[in-house]
């Protein structure tokens, strides 16, 4: 079942991406008592995500924590040292957090896994938005196949 607006996110292991390599973290650890803009992406360096989605978080950061985000991270289903290159090679910096979901264990504990296996990607998570407060779900965008609108950094701050 896909989360939904109001649902605390379940617990489920991801990896935060770290000057010193990758860190397990745990999401009712990482997510409690802040407000965080997530955003996941089918694929780092793909086409889209990388010419558009990380990018405009990364332009729209501090506009986005002026409207009360403590932090802005970026998941998808890919290991920690592809997630570090990827922000890397796009210079997020200290904007957005790059956090690995290798085995797509998250992107299926919230409901919203992809098949990409017809573009040889295999399993992996959808292209949306949310924002977690506290570890609840405040406001959730998920893109229909194929389209990139809701999920963005922009239609997020708009909605914020």
């Amino acid at each position: 079942m896909t989360i939904q607006v109001g649902d605390r996110l379940p617990d489920a292991p991801l990896v935060k991406v770290t000057g010193d390599g990758p860190d397990q973290i745990d999401t009712a650890g990482y997510f409690a008592g802040r407000r965080v803009a997530l955003f996941s992406v089918p694929g780092a360096f793909t086409p889209t995500c990388s010419a558009r989605h990380l990018p405009g978080f990364v332009e729209k950061a501090d506009a986005i924590r002026a409207k009360g985000i403590d932090e802005i991270a970026c998941t998808a289903v890919n290991d920690a040292f592809v997630m570090q290159a990827w922000g890397e090679a796009t210079g997020v910096g200290d904007k957005v957090t790059m956090l690995a979901d290798g085995n797509g264990a998250f992107a299926k504990a919230v409901g919203l896994e992809l098949d990409g296996s017809k573009f040889g990607l295999g399993s992996r998570g959808q292209r949306y938005a949310m924002v977690v407060n506290d570890g609840v779900v405040e406001a959730l965008h998920v893109e229909e196949g194929g389209e990139f609108r809701v999920s963005s950094a922009e239609h997020l701050l708009e909605t914020l």
